[in-house]
């Protein structure tokens, strides 16, 4: 695909199945939106003004980004597919997968793969014992934690790749009844946060409840001068997709990103979520086979809750990495056991 002076993102609704098709123009440097109805997915594709057809997909609760960047500092991958975060990134490339084997996703877990040609990176976690933890120390209720677990998820599937010290945390600074979420990951896979409101209950909608504000990431590490700071504003309060959009307009990253939960009363059932990243040198054919694998997945998931079906009937994060890598050759990069490390005192 040549990308010229506009490049395009879609981002699809299951509710309202209406599409937000957000572009970037290197001319003026601002983002631009349309708004299209669902006989867009008909036609797979979008006319620029420039005359290029963006073939684009229906996948969704994600977002995927046709534009040829570089890789942001969270990625750490190499232009010949390798990973140059630390040794154990290197030595699990080596490895079998039989080690990356979860079955009924018994532990948190999170899976990095990379395609054969070193164009796709994905990247799954499996987070249902660490949101139940939470849950018990914080006595959440269900809308609270599914609005940490998939804050957290997307905190576990952005720091993948980044160095041990580095953190990565979200705020959702909204103006609804949950007051606001935090959740915070480190590259060694440890995470921490809260929301507002925990024990807010009644029949409020996820994006009733998160409201409207603003999404604020803040990168750090200890060796920094200074942390990095991004913000965009709350358009859909469901976080996966506010994240999505912060990754597409604050960081210029092409990718797909979905998380999700099932909780039920008490109890956490699944939680977790993917992030595919294209990488440089990603040719059209890898990309539209990354599509069909897009939409495999959806269908196999079923609901408007992507992964979230997927996880609570048993398929593992390697077996999501299969269904997005396949066709492409897969390669072994990371995995990690996520751990609630909470820094709080009584005081």
């Amino acid at each position: 695909m040549k990308v010229t002076s506009m490049v395009f993102a879609v981002l699809s609704s299951l509710a309202s199945r209406r599409v937000t098709v957000v572009g970037f123009s290197s001319a003026t440097g601002r983002i631009v939106r349309q708004q299209q109805q669902p006989s867009f997915f008909k036609s797979r594709g979008f006319q620029s003004d420039n005359g290029y057809t963006y073939k684009l997909g229906d996948y969704g609760r994600v977002l995927f980004r046709h534009v040829g960047v570089g890789l942001s500092d969270s990625n750490n991958i190499n232009d010949s597919g390798e990973s140059i975060t630390n040794g154990a990134s290197s030595s699990a490339a080596t490895s079998s997968w039989e080690e990356y084997k979860n079955p009924n996703n018994a532990n948190d877990q999170v899976v990095s793969a990379i395609s054969a040609n070193g164009g796709i990176k994905v990247t799954v976690a499996t987070v249902r014992n660490l949101l139940n933890e939470i849950m018990i120390l914080q006595t959440m209720s269900e809308l609270p934690a599914d609005a940490f677990g998939r804050a957290a998820t997307c905190m576990l599937l952005m720091s993948n790749g980044m160095q041990l010290e580095q953190t990565v945390q979200v705020t959702m600074n909204g103006d609804g009844p949950l007051r606001g979420v935090v959740a915070i990951a480190s590259g060694k896979g440890e995470v921490r946060g809260y929301v507002g409101n925990p024990s807010l209950g009644g029949d409020f909608l996820l994006t009733e409840a998160i409201g409207k504000g603003s999404v604020q990431i803040v990168k750090s590490h200890p060796d920094w001068p200074r942390p990095y700071n991004g913000i965009t504003e709350i358009k859909h309060g469901d976080i996966d997709r506010d994240m999505g959009l912060y990754l597409a307009e604050s960081e210029q990253r092409s990718c797909a990103l979905a998380a999700a939960t099932s909780v039920n009363g008490i109890l956490c059932t699944a939680a977790g979520g993917y992030l595919v990243e294209r990488l440089p040198d990603c040719d059209d054919d890898t990309m539209k086979q990354v599509e069909l694998n897009l939409a495999t997945l959806v269908q196999k998931d079923g609901g408007d809750a992507l992964p979230a079906n997927l996880l609570q009937s048993g398929v593992t994060p390697m077996d999501i990495c299969e269904i997005l890598l396949h066709g492409l050759g897969m390669e072994p990069l990371q995995q990690i056991e996520p751990k609630l490390i909470c820094e709080c005192t009584e005081d």
